[in-house]
């Protein structure tokens, strides 16, 4: 290599030694040359050669040979030590004990450039007292900087050269440049872009990663993939022995049943001739609780129907915090996997974030768009569930997706809503979006719709999402004292057809159907006390069968449900302590009494009462009534839509109010509450009448326009002391009934 570099026929030298430097990746050359030639000259004609005929080395084939005068005392080392592009230019004295200049840029640059392009020269800062004085000199290329240390290394720079009138020595060492972090550097300099970036990026990460399989999992929920009961072998031994192993009691209760879906089968064929039709609308079916909505529409109107959705609006609305809420609502339409504890963990990041950038970040998601990305994903399965059956070979297999399932609605999946306004005081959001969500299913086409409700102002909340829709309403009713009789009757002859084909009675069970024959005559009265809500038959017919007669059984019921409502509503503090209930204990045996008195009652009547009119703890009469007809106490009758009457919840309560006024002890307790409320009330209009009086007697001169204000306070007063006086006495005879009675 130094041959083809350094020819003897063309350059005048001699080479005397070559000392191989791999470390750096050249060899430092010896030569000898004649004295009428200067070392300057031979360095010039070398520089020259090798620019005209480069000589490239097999192991570098596209960098030539460079060379260059070593004008230093250069430094042999074998240390660990590895070449860098920064050279750290040391200025030292000629000899010990003289004094060094410290070189400028300009002469840095004048030495070193000819070694290679320089990219920076750095000088120390003025104020650091390191010794020797120093400087960086920053090559573009490492072979440049390793030429230049090699060259220059002992290099005295004399005055001449701006080193001072004794010289300065130039001592030279690598050094590793400190790379900057570019690139993290901007990512931490510019938050506001690389964040919601990074949060776009996560976002479609998780919607690529976690949809499908999300989806599969609602598909399966919906169809019932993963259910045992519905799989072909347990469909078919429940099939093969269901006479063997039912037992008793379900078979009445499903002869219980069968009498009424056969009293409502008018209504059953409506519902299901809806689900054969394209209109864009909502299928409503409202009914107090314990009406049989959700056995009717689930056993009887989708009993061979596949892929239904129910989604159960009470634990959603009762789930405590976001997160809970997040989790029911995914459980509800099988969405999962779900990470509701992240979203309390975004938050916390997106506000510290927010707090050192002063950016929201964006991780932390409301309840809001969480609700909304579930339903979406629910939303997602059921078109594709609706999609199941399509085949090439259909006709109509080019249609869009939505064009097919409107010109196929028996195909479509049905979701039923159960619970619906289940409570209608609080997390209204909820609602709000499964109703919008919907009306985005019916009218995309996408699925059926079934509301099952209590609330008879649904219409309210529903026509926000559809407008311009009018809706199907199937409206569920207590039973007909006939129908609710052959409910019960039906139950009582199934149990006693299973036990008589059992085999399994006793002779003094033989005996108890006719005993409960003869019995049965009470029967009509105790229905017409109980009334035909669905719930309470199904207990009346159980305590029949069990042996006791329709008046036992019926009495009963009517203690049991006075101490609910005892326990519910009239024990003091019971009702308002939580914060959410908005009627007080004395509101509620108002009603409780005026009821057990007359049956129903005027609604506005009842609001200018002075209980509901002048209440401390619940002023607002309307809020109080619209919360006691939502726990079903009590029921609001409408009029051309608006509130006319007002009546009991259930047709048992009607016993129970009239069992609890006949409780002397518990109507003087309750009615001395209510006497001592209104009491306060006119003590506080006294106490304002008086307040007012007395700033007018604060006057210097009494104008006489104030005469008739003076007088209506004073007459004002005299009143509502009369009032005082007469609760005073009325409560003196209360707490003298309280004294005898036990």
């Amino acid at each position: 290599m130094v041959k083809r570099a350094l020819p003897s026929d063309k350059i005048p030298i001699k080479v005397t030694e070559i000392l191989p430097r791999l470390k750096d990746g050249g060899a430092f050359v010896k030569f000898s040359h004649p004295p009428d030639v200067s070392a300057r000259e031979i360095e010039e004609k070398v520089l020259k050669l090798l620019k005209e005929n480069p000589v490239k080395p097999f192991f570098s084939p596209f960098r030539s040979v460079q060379a260059g005068l070593v004008k230093g005392v250069p430094w042999l080392e074998d240390l660990h030590r590895f070449p860098h592009s920064r050279l750290r230019v040391e200025f030292v004295p000629k000899n010990p004990g003289e004094e060094a200049v410290e070189l400028s840029q300009e002469t840095l640059y004048s030495l070193f450039r000819r070694f290679g392009k320089i990219s920076e020269i750095k000088s120390q800062p003025w104020d650091s007292k390191v010794l020797p004085k120093y400087a960086y000199v920053d090559f573009a290329l490492v072979r440049d900087a390793i030429m230049a240390r090699n060259c220059l290394h002992g290099f005295v720079v004399t005055e001449e050269l701006g080193g001072g009138k004794l010289g300065t020595r130039l001592r030279m060492s690598y050094e590793q440049r400190t790379k900057p972090h570019r690139i993290w550097d901007w990512m931490a300099n510019h938050p506001r872009i690389v964040i919601p970036v990074l949060v776009a990026l996560l976002t479609g990460l998780t919607v690529v990663v976690f949809d499908p399989i999300r989806s599969f999992f609602v598909k399966a929920h919906v169809s019932g993939t993963f259910q045992l009961n519905n799989t072909r072998v347990v469909r078919w031994l429940r099939q093969q022995t269901s006479d063997i192993f039912a037992f008793q009691r379900e078979k009445a209760e499903q002869a219980g049943l069968e009498t009424i879906w056969t009293h409502r089968k008018d209504l059953i064929d409506q519902i299901q001739k809806w689900l054969l039709e394209t209109a864009e609308t909502f299928i409503v079916v409202q009914g107090p609780r314990g009406s049989g909505k959700k056995e009717l529409v689930l056993e009887q109107a989708l009993k061979d129907r596949r892929n239904v959705l129910v989604i159960d609006c009470k634990p959603i609305v009762e789930a405590r915090g976001e997160s809970s809420t997040i989790k029911k609502m995914a459980s509800a339409v099988g969405y999962r996997p779900i990470f509701s504890w992240a979203n309390s963990i975004s938050s916390m990041a997106d506000l510290a974030v927010q707090s050192t950038t002063g950016v929201k970040a964006g991780f932390s998601e409301t309840l809001d768009s969480q609700l909304q990305k579930i339903l979406q994903a629910a939303a997602g399965a059921l078109t594709d569930l609706g999609l199941e059956g399509r085949r090439k070979t259909d006709p109509d297999f080019s249609l869009p997706p939505d064009a097919y399932l409107e010109a196929h609605p028996e195909r479509r999946p049905v979701v039923v809503i159960d619970n619906f306004l289940h409570k209608n005081d609080g997390k209204t959001i909820v609602y709000d979006k499964i109703a919008e969500w919907a009306a985005a299913l019916v009218q995309s086409n996408v699925a059926h719709v079934i509301f099952l409700t209590t609330d008879s102002s649904y219409s309210k909340s529903l026509s926000k999402s559809l407008p311009d829709r009018v809706f199907r309403q199937a409206a569920l009713g207590d039973l007909s004292p006939d129908v609710a009789k052959r409910f019960v009757l039906s139950h009582i002859h199934s149990d006693d057809a299973s036990r008589s084909a059992g085999g399994s009675e006793t002779p003094s069970r033989e005996k108890k159907p006719e005993h409960r024959v003869v019995q049965l005559s009470e029967l009509d009265e105790c229905i017409g006390t109980l009334g035909g809500r669905l719930t309470d038959l199904e207990f009346l017919a159980r305590r029949l069968q069990a042996g006791q007669t329709p008046r036992q059984a019926v009495a009963e019921i009517t203690e049991q449900t006075a101490s609910e409502i005892l326990k519910m509503f009239l024990l003091p503090g019971k009702t308002t302590s939580d914060g959410e209930h908005k009627w007080s204990a004395e509101q509620a045996w108002y009603l409780v009494k005026a009821l057990a008195s007359k049956g129903s009652l005027r609604y506005h009547e009842v609001l200018l009462s002075d209980t509901f009119r002048s209440s401390l703890t619940a002023p607002d009469g309307e809020s109080a009534l619209e919360g006691l007809a939502n726990v079903e106490l009590i029921g609001v009758t409408t009029a051309n839509g608006r509130p006319q009457g007002i009546v009991v919840g259930k047709p048992v309560y009607l016993a129970a109010f009239r069992l609890l006024s006949r409780d002397r002890v518990l109507s003087a307790k309750m009615d001395m509450a209510v006497l001592v409320e209104l009491a306060r009330v006119e003590g506080r209009t006294i106490e304002k009448a008086e307040a007012e009086l007395a700033t007018l007697g604060a006057l210097p001169t009494l104008p006489p326009q104030t005469t008739g204000r003076v007088t209506y306070l004073l007459a004002k007063i005299e009143t509502s002391h009369r009032k005082v006086e007469a609760y005073e006495a009325e409560i003196a005879k209360l707490k003298k009934t309280l004294s005898k009675e036990d």
